[in-house]
């Protein structure tokens, strides 16, 4: 006999518009059952697998990458970030699906400026993001001729400073093994 989440949590209430979630054991008999009783038969499991098959393909599907977005909406600004599945992130950045950053909500829709993959882990990867944001604020705005003459177009004086703040990371950080992968042309 089940019982009621809201009868064994006090804290739950019961939705009348819902159906009731009731608890698998819900007598006290079936609490007392063993492990093996519960999980489903050996002949389902592969014994000589050592991993089971979500835990083996995971470091294949969830590479790292480092990504930087331009806005094309005012104000135009980029966003530096750090990803395992890009195109999910650039739909939530761009409102199409829920989460995101709160700060890339202005300036919507986003585009893909710069992909870096190849990260071995997150940590790495974040690792990376950290340090191109930090010298991209470090970085002085230089005001020369070059860049006067792309003053109309904030969208290039901001590639510009990304890329110089990218080029001091690859001064620190080993790059070798990474593919950075520009998709807007910031010269």
């Amino acid at each position: 006999m089940a019982r009621l989440l809201s009868r064994t949590f006090k804290s739950l209430k019961p939705h009348s518009n819902s159906r009731p979630t009731h608890l698998p054991f819900a007598n006290p008999t079936e609490k007392s059952r063993k492990p093996s009783q519960i999980l489903p038969p050996s002949s389902s499991i592969n014994p000589s697998s050592s991993e089971s098959p979500s835990i083996s393909g995971s470091s294949s599907r969830n590479s790292w990458a480092v990504y930087l977005i331009l806005s094309t909406n005012s104000p135009i600004k980029t966003y530096v970030g750090v990803t395992n599945n890009f195109s999910r992130r650039l739909k939530q950045h761009n409102g199409e699906v829920r989460g995101g950053a709160k700060a890339s909500r202005a300036g919507r829709p986003w585009i893909c400026a710069c992909l870096i993959k190849g990260f071995q882990d997150k940590s790495k990867a974040y690792e990376f993001e950290s340090k191109w944001k930090s010298f991209s604020r470090k970085l002085p705005r230089k005001r020369s001729s070059k860049n006067l003459e792309n003053a109309d177009n904030p969208q290039i004086l901001l590639l510009q400073h990304r890329y110089a703040s990218l080029n001091q990371v690859k001064d620190v950080i080993d790059c070798s093994h990474l593919e950075i992968d520009w998709r807007l042309d910031p010269m």
